[in-house]
């Protein structure tokens, strides 16, 4: 009789602990890949890699995490990584970006911290092979548990896409489809094939729910900045690296650049 074939998810040992032994241990580890990446270009794989249990929980964002001296599982603390390999190698993450995410996104607890926490910009040419890389993994990571932004509301794979990447799918896959997984398939497609003008078309069909969040009190020329048709205008203006902060259709990012138009039209 042949063993039944379970998947499970497994997370990179130095990522459990309380919290200031994970970041002495993601400290080391980030010291150890660029003594690698300085050698030949490479990255090690974690020595490591541990399955988590069924009743466990995989933090994926700080705000949450607030027992310091508790060992858990913790995602979001990769982040120390990061700091320490790009500070022993004296670059800045986006120098050596190219080579080091596309290889961590490989691993299922990779393609989730890249997902839901990963550095900026959320451009679609980014966030595409982000997503599509969770997709890969998806019945590796279905086997978690999470805590991500609200206390005590333990998440499905589902549930925490849906509040870490809604608004990639709001923006790409507003369409009803069958299922979450469905929707991040259409939506990570769609923003592999987008050109600027599928962009700045995203941008404007998502204002309308985007806007009511910005905050007039901080604004010199709502009357400018508010506008539909002027925001068409505006997104022409904008070199490849302004647009590309935008590109992928985050709420925030779209906020940003709205407040640093109206900022550029006080010295006009």
């Amino acid at each position: 009789m042949e063993a039944i074939q379970t998947t499970t998810l497994q997370l990179p040992s130095y990522l459990y602990g309380s919290l200031s032994a994970i970041r002495r241990k993601a400290k080391a580890e980030g010291q150890r890949c660029a003594k690698q990446y300085q050698l030949n270009g490479s990255y090690p794989h974690p020595r490591e890699l541990r399955t988590i249990a069924p009743d466990e929980l995989v933090f994926t964002h700080e705000v949450v995490d607030f027992q310091e001296e508790r060992p858990a599982w913790r995602l979001h603390e990769y982040w120390e990584v990061l700091t320490s390999l790009s500070d022993t190698l004296g670059k800045s993450y986006r120098h050596i970006n190219n080579s080091h995410e596309p290889f961590f996104r490989e691993t299922a607890w990779g393609a989730l911290f890249f997902a839901i926490c990963g550095p900026a910009p959320d451009s679609a040419e980014r966030t595409a092979p982000r997503l599509k890389a969770v997709l890969h993994s998806w019945d590796e990571l279905q086997h978690g548990r999470y805590l991500h932004q609200k206390l005590n509301t333990f998440l499905t794979l589902e549930e925490l896409m849906t509040a870490a990447c809604g608004w990639a799918m709001d923006a790409w896959c507003p369409e009803r489809v069958d299922s979450v997984r469905s929707r991040l398939e259409v939506a990570s497609e769609r923003m592999a094939r987008a050109t600027r003008e599928d962009c700045v078309e995203t941008i404007l069909r998502q204002l309308p729910h985007i806007l009511p969040f910005a905050d007039r009190q901080k604004l010199n020329h709502p009357e400018v900045v508010t506008d539909l048709a002027s925001w068409r205008e505006h997104l022409t203006t904008l070199d490849a690296s302004e647009f590309e902060r935008i590109s992928g259709v985050r709420p925030g990012w779209v906020l940003q650049r709205l407040y640093q138009w109206d900022r550029q039209l006080d010295v006009h």
